[in-house]
């Protein structure tokens, strides 16, 4: 028997892809081992994201190889689809797949094998398919919550963004395949579904007239899983917000009242530079349509500092935005430079030292801002869904997050995992975690 290791790099998409790509080598008869141990097969399921990513991805590459020198070690993704053919100079791979061809890896293994063909390849245009690539999962290994991908694609092209580029154009999956596979996790014990997609927001929009389905449409199916107790959704374009969309998500008391909701800059003068479609204006009425409808919903967001001809005005006028719309959590990244995008070719690139700078603002107003928000949920009843366990000031506690995804803890139990518990939070034990006082238990399917 074979031995196989798999190394994910990026997003929950590339996730969810490495979680199916095991589970087609096991059906294969791979025995699938920890990836720092010796293997026959190396699989790196590879992101491109930024030129940071496209090293990490070439260094494991490089890992896998020195591992074990005689090993197939495959290279998988999205830099492999912005690469080509360059990989095949690199003596670390044997075998490049790209993205919508990650579902006949075993195939391609086993051609591999009987060929002994050094140096093969499985790459196809991806600006140009439109179908969706079929894969599944039968089981995760974040045992709680099931990520679901429902679409790949995106026609946005932000300055900044490759993923155009490596994903290619919206394609979206069809919706009973979808909610099959939730109603697998679902009998298999798995309460909570996370729905992703590379642009979540335009699930829907490939699919033929007389076929049309919508994200709100997928989302209204998959609630009426009797065993689906939490839904929650990922990355959100804020157009998307509207307030038919709003009031219907409301409507659905599966749906967490969890949102991000991509921003970028609080700036309308760099979101033009980006390409993003929206102004800060619009942003925030967004915002306050849901807390139109929700009571005190979690918002969250990326933001970008130093892109391109960012001036010192207009990392202010994000600054003060940021602080107006009052996140509960933001990612701040420091923009990186990725060639092939056409912000890289951008002039007046922002120093290093300045991005650094603006950005550890941002993750000071951050930290103030996510401790106010979870603040705010004092003395109030909440679920949480438990899920792993840790160690506060010496005590043992099991920990879950509410539908806000606010994290709060009990007191440790044996067999408590994958357990919905309702309480009051009580008191904060650290500036991340509330300490819920149970007063009632839901026992229902381990995993």
């Amino acid at each position: 028997m074979r031995k196989a290791a798999l190394h994910n790099l990026g997003c929950k998409v590339n996730a969810y892809e490495t979680e199916a790509m095991q589970q087609l080598l096991e059906k294969a008869g791979y025995e699938i081992v920890n990836f720092h141990e010796v293997a026959d097969v190396y699989v790196i399921n590879t992101c491109s994201v930024t030129n940071i990513a496209d090293r990490k991805s070439r260094q494991m590459l490089h890992r896998a190889k020195a591992k074990n020198p005689q090993a197939v070690v495959v290279a998988a993704g999205c830099y492999v689809q912005a690469v080509g053919e360059q990989l095949l100079e690199d003596a670390a791979v044997d075998l490049i797949i790209g993205n919508n061809k990650k579902g006949e890896l075993p195939e391609l293994l086993e051609r591999y094998f009987a060929e002994q063909n050094k140096h093969s390849e499985a790459v196809i245009e991806i600006a140009k398919t439109k179908e969706y690539e079929a894969l599944h999962i039968e089981r995760i290994a974040e045992h709680t919550r099931a990520f679901i991908k429902v679409q790949d694609g995106c026609n946005q092209f932000c300055t900044y963004c490759i993923i155009p580029y490596t994903r290619g154009r919206v394609r979206s999956r069809e919706l009973a395949d979808t909610v099959q596979e939730a109603k697998r996790l679902a009998k298999a014990g798995y309460q909570e579904l996370v729905l992703t997609g590379i642009h979540l927001s335009s699930y829907g929009v490939d699919f033929e007239e007389g076929k049309k389905e919508t994200l709100l449409s997928l989302i209204e199916a998959l609630h009426e899983i009797p065993e689906i107790r939490r839904i929650r959704l990922g990355s959100l374009e804020p157009r998307i917000v509207t307030e038919e969309f709003a009031s219907k998500l409301a409507s659905l008391p599966k749906l967490c009242p969890h949102f991000h909701l991509s921003l970028q800059s609080g700036c309308n003068a760099t979101l033009r530079r980006m390409n993003r479609r929206y102004t800060a204006e619009e942003y925030l009425e967004t915002c306050e349509r849901l807390r139109r409808v929700y009571s005190n919903p979690a918002i969250t967001t990326d933001v970008i500092v130093g892109f391109p001809q960012e001036s010192e005005e207009e990392f202010e006028e994000t600054y003060a935005f940021l602080k107006k719309v009052h996140f509960y959590e933001m990612h701040v990244f420091k923009y990186s430079r990725r060639q092939g995008t056409r912000a890289a070719e951008m002039p007046n690139q922002v120093e290093e030292s300045v991005k650094s700078r603006r950005s550890d603002r941002l993750l000071e107003l951050e930290r103030e801002m996510s401790l106010a928000y979870r603040q705010s949920f004092a003395g109030q009843e909440k679920s949480i869904l438990l899920e792993d366990e840790t160690e506060i000031d010496g005590v043992r506690y099991r920990v879950g997050f509410t539908e806000e995804y606010v994290r709060a803890a009990v007191p440790w139990q044996p067999e408590q995992k994958n357990t919905c518990v309702r309480g009051r939070l009580s008191r904060m034990l650290n500036e991340e975690t509330w300490f819920l006082e149970e007063n009632s238990k839901d026992e229902t399917k381990k995993i």
